[in-house]
């Protein structure tokens, strides 16, 4: 399968990609179906049953709003959250439900709409919908929301696709060792090759803007972070964090003009995260980095850089976000970016990977160290385990984000430090997270049903 840079970056809303942004995607595709067979004014019911991950943590993570909003025909890319919220909110009162914004039928909350705690053979978020008519079921479609908003189908899922097309790459690479020969033998760095790859969807100079845009929506969200006060929504009373530790770092010292190694440089890095993943954990539109419940980490490094290297420029946001995309490639091909498949190692573990390769390209690090950054990122994140207390994307992912977008710079000069050689390879790396996530026990695997979901509760 080919995948673009700009797959696992896309605009979406939170507060999970692969529990909101995903399961909205399904069911919008669903209703595309109905109306491209000529089926939707026949439609008199609708049913949806999720299953597994989807079913345990569904209600916390939004995910039956979600697939509500998209059998309306709203999309996740570009919808308004709050508009969002409102026509949702009108369906759960009022019982009737626009499918496709075009055809009004029936929906009781409670029957139509069931979470079913099993998990279905090929992936633990799955979803089934079917559409009703006076004769029985018109159109029934399980999918598979996969990680990062990625959506699978049933025949998609027997044929063992992982939600992208084939396309003709420039220079195709299955892993590290590959894209490491590959920019040898070509005289490219990490965001060079990836640039030359962009091609088989679009001119460079559509990727730089389409690149360019995202950083651009990463940095609203960065901003809506730092404004909004406030109690996150859940129940759990989480207090919004970030505007008020703004507010302190700016009467404190403002910021440097070099990166540097303080606490003060450190301070701005936890801000960007916490800002990002409070406004994930609200609802708000965010960019899935390669994942909701860890995108703030790519965004908070990159701030990071951007903020505190005398020079930085657009250039360097594009191959920032070319050389990560390069890595969240060979996770998400050779292992998992879902967390409800290989716990929280492949969202956080895999975003931290990203965000230290995108930091070592633009410092200047060799192909072999922005490697090395990669792998660093990744190994010290192996086993981590997605335990979200009351299945919202607050405690520990919040936090858990922040920690991480610190680790990536460290990996990324511990890399810098050396000249790219070192013992266990990303490719090594990236094995152990597949196995790991095999290995590792269901309750860990974003269900709720462990770790310190588990010990919240028993406090």
């Amino acid at each position: 399968m080919s995948i673009s840079a700009l797959d696992l970056f896309k605009v979406g809303i939170g507060p999970s990609s692969s529990h909101t942004v995903g399961p909205m995607r399904a069911a919008g595709l669903f209703v595309d179906a109905l109306r491209a067979a000529g089926q939707l004014p026949r439609v008199r019911r609708v049913e949806v049953k999720l299953y597994g991950s989807l079913a345990a943590t569904g209600i916390g993570h939004g995910t039956d709003r979600a697939v509500v909003a998209g059998l309306m025909g709203l999309r996740p890319d570009v919808v308004d959250p709050d508009a969002m919220s409102a026509a949702v909110d009108a369906v759960q009162l009022d019982g009737r439900l626009q499918l496709a914004g075009q055809h009004a039928v029936a929906f009781d909350w409670q029957t139509d709409l069931r979470l079913l705690p099993i998990s279905l053979s090929w992936h633990p978020n799955a979803l089934r919908l079917s559409a009703h008519g006076d004769a029985g079921v018109l159109r029934e479609e399980t999918y598979y929301s996969v990680g990062g908003g990625f959506v699978v189908d049933e025949a998609q899922a027997q044929a063992g696709e992982g939600g992208v097309t084939q396309v003709a790459i420039a220079h195709p690479f299955h892993s590290a060792d590959q894209l490491l020969a590959l920019c040898r033998d070509t005289r490219l760095n990490v965001a060079e090759l990836m640039l030359h790859n962009e091609r088989a969807w679009r001119s460079d100079d559509d990727t730089r803007a389409a690149l360019l845009h995202i950083w651009s929506a990463m940095r609203a969200c960065v901003a809506r972070g730092l404004r909004c006060e406030g109690v996150l929504p859940g129940g759990l009373d989480v207090p919004r964090r970030a505007p008020a530790m703004y507010r302190r770092l700016n009467a404190r010292d403002g910021r440097p003009n070099l990166i540097t190694q303080t606490f003060s440089a450190m301070d701005w890095v936890n801000l960007y995260a916490l800002a990002v993943n409070e406004e994930n954990a609200a609802g708000g539109r965010v960019v899935t980095a390669p994942t909701n419940g860890a995108a703030g980490i790519v965004p908070a490094v990159l701030h990071y850089f951007m903020d505190f290297q005398r020079g930085a420029n657009d250039g360097d946001v594009v191959d920032f976000l070319l050389a990560a995309s390069a890595i969240g490639i060979l996770i998400k091909t050779n292992a998992s970016i879902s967390g409800a498949e290989v716990g929280c190692q492949g969202e956080v573990g895999s975003a931290c990977a990203m965000a230290a390769a995108g930091l070592a390209q633009v410092l200047g690090g060799t192909p072999e160290q922005v490697e090395n950054a990669a792998e660093i990122g990744l190994e010290h994140n192996l086993g981590l385990t997605c335990d979200p207390i009351g299945g919202l994307v607050q405690v520990p992912c919040i936090e858990r984000n922040a920690m991480a977008a610190v680790k990536a710079i460290n990996a990324a000069q511990l890399a810098l430090s050396g000249d790219g050689t070192h013992k266990v390879s990303l490719d090594a790396a990236i094995r152990t997270l597949r196995d790991t996530g095999r290995d590792m026990q269901d309750k860990y695997k974003e269900t709720s049903l462990g770790g310190l979901a588990v010990a919240y509760t028993e406090c």
